[in-house]
């Protein structure tokens, strides 16, 4: 592996300008097909083998038509203090909207009159005008929801208050300028961490080009491949962040190599060599953690695996030949200026990395006791874990979705925002028994009659809940209905949807960690040589996930610092957040073990002691590795700026497992674990060495390639 790595930087320095063309090329191919691509008409979500699914799949076939997994859209009026929806003024106000939202798109499906579906409130003081289109929200023109949004905006100004919610209005999610300070940020880390504007500006640079790649590519193939609108949000997130890192990495080591006093060409060999080796491996982990998102069978996190694994893939290969075709062109600007004129001083003192590493050693058994017990104390708030999906109740207040969602709570009860579709495949019959059946239950506000369809072997029923949508009322009420019927009835709708998807998260989230903690742990064992070293590599991680989750229940269901955040209202965490942020946060953390853990490697195999070792890779890799996870960081806070909870859920996420993964678990509780192991930390059974393959991630067969003494080996400890 380093032998060919090192072969592939020499060849990318030398033929740089070929390598450059080449990927402005693909950047400008990527733009093309993202320009001239039709915008994407269908983001559809489906939840396949859930009962909410096959209830939505027999709605299609018994009710063709009727748009039964279409948007929707509520449009809520509330008249002025002391007057009714009912009066003449405000009604004809009210059927005037109506008419104009039935006039305003053929996508509709229907329009309900408030006045005759009974959507008037029993004080009188608000109604809502339900509005059904023949497709989901990301299939709705631009004219269908500007139509939308134009009725209630002329109903708003002849005395009543009116405000628009449902899904009809998703959009994509507006980006904030949150994600630009992340990177203006991590250019502030770079020039610090390289001293020099240009070795600073290659990793931002590299990472741009990366991510334009993968997101064009990703709007390119939208239409073909049913991308939903956050595909290309996480792809962006994700490859920002390991493309900066991994061009980190192989620019730091090639400073490196010139202060050794290398030539140029052997520098940039030798940097992809060895730490691009580390790149690879990690690139890896991070690849594998994304696709097997597979394993949950939701096609639509499916496809956001595979599109953010593959720009991790590009970021992976811009890092091997991009980065050292662009440090042929940067000559000496790499480097700082004190260093190019000769005046640097090497100081024999030892750096901070140095100095943290030997009070590790020096106190190993406390530093592992210190990061233990406070990862576990911010962990205790995930076990009051709730588990939804967000809806408008989670919305900022400035949205008229949150407004429209608050009237109709008001007005109705909170259940009127998520009511509960009840399918019956049988008669009429047996539609009007599952009626007097739901009424029997507790937790229900209204059941409507049963509306049965042409043929007459089908029936819908609407079923409201006292309580809001993400409540555990509310699903123990879906329950309920589930286990009072039989098997012809099937309960559906946006909330019952919900309750499936979380009950799959949490059916597939053990599959999902055996899976990828155990491909990853073999992968490690082979970069590694070792048993105990990817153990603790994978039990640390889980130690910083579980606290990283502890945070945001924390945050955003219990409300700390919900403000700092820009967290207006508390609720569920989103069901998918633990499966998303294992699998993520599981590749991101072994990039910091990884580059951190083969510099000691590297180190233990060119003769050193294991105590030697650990300060040896803290010497060459800390300060590089705290910079790289100071840029993720930075990367992944900027989308706690965006108006989208999801992406807000996701963005502090990830940044806060990052920092406790990199600064507690990497940076001191692997030090002192290595530490209190000492040469056994390296023992690997022999017969195990025997069958696994020698990757030589360390760069020890470049030694033979260049002409160099080979390493003295260690002598391992048998156990």
């Amino acid at each position: 592996m380093a032998t060919f790595l090192y072969k592939l930087g020499r060849s990318a320095f030398r033929r740089r300008r070929l390598v450059a063309l080449l990927w402005v090329a693909l950047l400008a191919v990527a733009g093309i097909g993202a320009a001239t691509a039709p915008a994407p008409t269908s983001g559809s979500f489906s939840i396949p083998g859930t009962e909410a699914q096959r209830a939505f799949d027999l709605l299609e076939e018994r009710f063709p038509g009727a748009g039964a997994d279409g948007a929707t859209a509520r449009v809520v009026f509330k008249a002025p203090e002391g007057q009714k929806v009912t009066d003449p003024a405000h009604k004809a106000v009210v059927e005037e909207t109506v008419g104009a939202l039935k006039s305003g798109s053929d996508q509709i499906v229907s329009v309900a009159d408030p006045y005759t579906a009974h959507a008037v409130s029993q004080d009188g003081s608000t109604a809502y005008v339900s509005v059904a289109y023949k497709v989901n929200a990301m299939e709705l023109t631009d004219e269908t929801r500007e139509a939308l949004t134009q009725a209630g905006e002329h109903a708003q100004g002849k005395g009543l208050t009116v405000e628009v919610g449902g899904d009809a209005l998703q959009t994509m999610p507006e980006t904030g300028a949150g994600e630009i300070v992340g990177v203006v940020i991590a250019g502030i880390v770079l020039v610090i961490t390289f001293g020099s504007l240009v070795a600073a500006g290659l990793p931002l640079l590299t990472a741009i080009i990366g991510v334009g790649i993968g997101v064009s590519s990703i709007a390119a193939l939208a239409n073909v491949l049913d991308l939903g609108s956050t595909t290309s949000t996480l792809a962006m997130m994700i490859g920002l962040a390991v493309g900066i890192d991994y061009a980190l990495f192989i620019v730091s080591r090639y400073r490196a190599e010139l202060a050794d006093g290398r030539e140029k060409e052997e520098a940039a060999g030798r940097a992809v060599g060895t730490a691009g080796s580390a790149v690879v491996f990690a690139g890896l982990t991070v690849v594998i953690a994304l696709v097997g998102l597979a394993v949950v069978n939701i096609p639509m996190l499916t496809k956001m695996g595979f599109a953010a694994a593959g720009t991790v893939v590009i970021a992976v290969l811009i890092a091997l030949t991009l980065i050292p075709a662009l440090l042929g062109f940067a000559g000496d600007k790499v480097v700082g200026r004190k260093q190019r004129k000769g005046t640097a001083k090497v100081s024999d003192k030892p750096n901070g990395g140095t100095r943290w590493a030997r009070f590790v050693i020096r106190r190993p058994l406390m530093v592992l006791l210190v990061g233990v017990i406070g990862l576990g104390a911010i962990a205790v708030p995930a076990a009051s874990l709730e588990m939804g999906l967000p809806d408008d109740g989670v919305k900022p207040t400035s949205t008229t979705e949150r407004r429209a969602y608050d009237t109709l709570s008001d007005g109705f009860g909170p259940g009127f925002n998520g009511p509960l579709l009840v399918v019956v495949d049988g008669d009429k019959a047996t539609a009007d028994q599952t009626v007097s059946t739901i009424k029997g239950l507790e937790g229900w506000a209204a059941v409507t009659p049963a509306t049965p369809n042409k043929a007459g072997d089908a029936a819908m029923i609407t079923v409201v809940p006292k309580d809001r949508p993400s409540s555990v009322a509310t699903e123990d009420l879906v329950h309920d209905i589930r286990n009072a019927t039989g098997d012809e009835v099937l309960v559906t709708g946006a909330t019952a949807m919900n309750i499936d998807f979380s009950q799959k998260m949490n059916d597939a989230l053990v599959p999902y960690l055996a899976l990828v903690v155990g491909l990853a742990f073999l992968l490690l064992t082979v970069v590694f040589r070792s048993i105990l070293v990817p153990l603790k590599a994978a039990l640390g991680f889980l130690l910083s996930v579980v606290a990283a989750l502890g945070a945001v229940v924390a945050v955003f269901q219990w409300g700390w610092l919900g403000s700092l955040f820009g967290v207006e209202q508390t609720g569920p965490i989103m069901s998918m957040m633990p499966i998303f942020m294992v699998g993520v946060v599981f590749g991101l953390a072994m990039d910091y073990e990884v580059f951190l853990v083969t510099r000691m490697r590297e180190a233990y195999v060119h003769g050193e002691r294991p105590g030697e070792a650990i300060v040896t890779g803290f010497r060459h890799s800390a300060r590089v590795v705290v910079a790289a996870a100071v840029i993720m960081i930075a990367v992944f806070s900027g989308f706690i700026g965006m108006t989208d909870q999801m992406i807000k859920m996701i963005g502090f996420g990830l940044a806060v497992a990052v920092l406790f993964d990199a600064f507690v678990v990497r940076m001191a509780i692997v030090p002192a674990v290595l530490a209190l192991l000492g040469h056994k930390a390296w023992w690997l059974p022999k017969w195990l060495d025997r069958v696994l393959p020698n990757v030589d991630v360390e760069g020890e067969g470049l030694a033979a390639s260049t002409g160099e003494p080979a390493p003295a080996k260690p002598d391992l400890v048998k156990v």
